[in-house]
């Protein structure tokens, strides 16, 4: 017998693919054409980007940011431990700072900070603070608490989910071996739970960098702000909030690179020789047992 014919080889066509591509590619021209025939002038962008006002638009929001999730995570970490504690207080006043906190829109918070002064006109504590409220809590002080305040209550619950992620069979070995809590904490739960934390963190960050320019409305002035004085100069709106746009693109770029290498840190616990399940393991190896005698 004739050995059988060998079957053609035919190219799987994946014509869906190829309609979906043709439509994006033509909404992606349509988009150009409509951009080029805007009345807007392009060549007035780069200008714009380096105003002065522009750059001090950019510190502001870069400084606004940074200190705001400082403080948010600090506030976070208090706020998701005494979530976690055995004292009931500790915990309905943990349940009510989140509740409200984040209850509240942000632009609310910073305006209720900004005027502050109507309730309490001057800030008095004695012998050790007397002023009028209008001077402490200046534009840049009430943007900063009102975005602080509501970021560090959504910080309280990435970190308690990040430390829910632990098993507690690493926290009883730990006891076991004698280590304090705080030492448990800080040396075998949070190098673990960062893998949890970080992601959400970072993204919280890249929100906070945008979240700013809510910081406008009391005249702080940031990039959106920065903006808006130019063009209330040359009446060239377009072209400046696209010059902001740009400064916007770079911060958060870079947010998003470090925020990568940070997840790649604390991500490479597959190893068995890096990562944070490692760091803890040599954590608990690295304690004397003489110690647990005290346990």
């Amino acid at each position: 017998m004739a050995a059988p014919e060998p079957l053609p080889i035919v190219r799987l066509r994946h014509w869906g693919r190829w309609v979906a591509a043709a439509i994006i590619i033509a909404l992606l021209v349509l988009l150009g054409i409509a951009l080029g025939n805007a009345q807007i002038e392009w060549h007035q962008v780069p200008d714009f980007v380096f105003y002065k006002v522009m750059a001090t638009g950019l510190l502001n929001t870069v400084v606004l940011a940074v200190l705001s999730q400082a403080v948010a995570i600090v506030l976070g970490v208090v706020i998701a431990l005494l979530r976690r504690s055995a004292n009931p207080v500790a915990r309905w006043f943990a349940a009510g700072y989140i509740w409200i906190f984040r209850g509240l829109p942000v632009l609310l918070q910073i305006l209720l900070w900004y005027n502050l002064a109507l309730v309490f006109p001057v800030i008095d504590i004695p012998f050790l603070l007397h002023e009028q409220t209008n001077v402490l809590v200046s534009a840049f002080t009430a943007a900063f608490l009102g975005l602080a305040l509501n970021e560090s209550a959504y910080m309280a619950e990435i970190v308690r989910a990040g430390l829910n992620s632990v098993d507690s069979g690493q926290t009883e070995a730990a006891k076991s071996i004698g280590m304090t809590p705080a030492a448990t904490l800080r040396r075998v739960v949070l190098p673990q739970a960062m893998r949890v934390i970080i992601p959400p963190t970072g993204n919280d960050f890249i929100n906070m960098l945008k979240g700013t320019s809510m910081a406008s409305v009391i005249g702080v002035t940031e990039l959106i702000h920065a903006a808006n004085n130019i063009s209330s100069n040359n009446l060239l709106v377009m072209e400046t909030l696209l010059a902001a746009a740009v400064w916007y693109m770079v911060v958060v770029t870079v947010a998003g690179v470090g925020q990568h290498y940070l997840e790649r840190a604390f991500g490479s616990s597959d190893r068995p020789d890096r990562g944070p399940l490692a760091r803890a393991g040599q954590a608990l190896r690295g304690v004397p047992l003489v110690r647990s005698a005290r346990a």
